[in-house]
């Protein structure tokens, strides 16, 4: 389980931050194959602020996580679980404000509650 839960963790950090970056530095979406369209119901013009967001927030904080994880920090898991919320956070978010979904949003919601009930189950809280 600490280890599914450190690769679900390595995962997401990755996955954010790549993302987040491309869409830094490609605000109009074209290299993630994103139309400026979605953010039409949104306060963004581009995708700069979110992949500002995606990358500060999410990634780093899964990335926190996975740096707790190697240090064997005693607070790790409640890291891998702070993760995992603003991952789930993100993809409502995300969601609401774009009023489309895609399989993608179904994947990584998942993710973040795996890691959630995971990180919460090794922390003690939930014995099966």
């Amino acid at each position: 389980m600490k280890l599914l839960l450190f690769l679900l963790v390595v995962f997401i950090a990755l996955t954010a931050i790549v993302s987040g970056s491309l869409m830094i530095n490609d605000p109009d979406g074209s290299t993630l194959d994103l139309s400026v369209n979605l953010l039409s119901s949104t306060p963004f013009k581009n995708f700069l602020v979110p992949g500002i967001i995606l990358t500060g927030l999410v990634g780093g904080m899964n990335l926190l996580a996975v740096f707790y994880n190697l240090q064997r920090n005693k607070n790790r898991y409640n890291w891998a679980m702070a993760g995992g919320f603003l991952l789930c956070g993100w993809i409502l978010l995300q969601m609401f404000l774009i009023n489309v979904t895609h399989w993608l949003h179904f994947i990584y919601m998942g993710t973040g509650i795996l890691v959630i009930l995971i990180a919460y189950q090794i922390n003690g809280k939930w014995a099966v």
